[in-house]
């Protein structure tokens, strides 16, 4: 099987999983499963956060799931209990497309490392 469909039918896998899990079967869309890895990060599951929060636990899963990659390293966790990274490597300039890609390859590794899907 290509590279290119084996991630289709995993993102696939990853969004049913998700949508059905949290979202009533709606389809998620990649912000809400970025979203989604960021609280599962950061473990606070039982608070409201206000916008800025919600743009900093985007942030969190951003950089864990670009972690492998290089691009990021776990630093520490701050007194709130907030991760934070260290940017290793700047990411490359890249097309919306392919920043889409990217994303969403990292999302379906961080799905299989935890043993959610195959």
């Amino acid at each position: 099987m290509a590279r290119d469909e084996q991630l289709k039918m995993q993102w696939e896998e990853v969004v049913k999983l998700l949508s059905n899990r949290f979202a009533d079967g709606d389809t998620l869309d990649l912000d809400a499963i970025i979203y989604l890895i960021g609280l599962q990060e950061l473990g606070q599951l039982h608070r409201k956060f206000k916008k800025d929060e919600k743009l900093n636990l985007m942030h969190i899963a951003i950089c864990r799931v670009l972690e492998p990659y290089g691009y990021y390293e776990f630093d520490y966790f701050d007194e709130e209990g907030w991760p934070h990274y260290t940017v290793l490597e700047q990411l490359p300039p890249l097309k919306a497309g392919e920043q889409s890609v990217l994303m969403k390859e990292a999302i379906v590794q961080y799905f299989v490392e935890k043993k959610v899907i195959n």
